[in-house]
């Protein structure tokens, strides 16, 4: 699911769900456009178990990845359930990471419409 349009946060590392199983992530990213709310997509190299993006434990990792590529502000939570794949997370990011995607390469479509 990598494509022209990805901002890759961060490459490879691992990470332990709430059971202390290691997990490989294989990338964090983010689409580079879009409107206010951000998704934030955790690829997994291996198949992970059912409802791992409920995995309090695990999403704080994630979370904490990001925070020490830069970003600064409140946790995240899951995504719409209905996102969440058998190797992929998707999280929703809080209003505050938008300055961190910015200063990335995202842009928010929604700004061409202000006034």
């Amino acid at each position: 699911m990598t494509t022209e349009s990805d901002i890759e946060l961060s490459g490879a590392f691992q990470a332990k769900d709430g059971q202390g199983r290691t997990l490989d992530v294989k990338n964090i990213t983010i689409f580079d456009e879009g409107y206010g709310i951000i998704d934030v997509y955790v690829k997994f190299a291996a198949k992970l178990e059912p409802g791992a993006y409920k995995d309090t434990v695990l999403v704080r990792q994630l979370v904490d990845r990001l925070r020490a590529v830069g970003y600064k502000g409140p946790d995240f939570g899951h995504s719409d359930p209905g996102l969440q794949e058998s190797r992929l997370i998707v999280l929703e990011a809080p209003e505050e990471f938008a300055a961190f995607a910015k200063s990335r390469g995202w842009k928010n479509l929604a700004e061409d419409f202000d006034e």
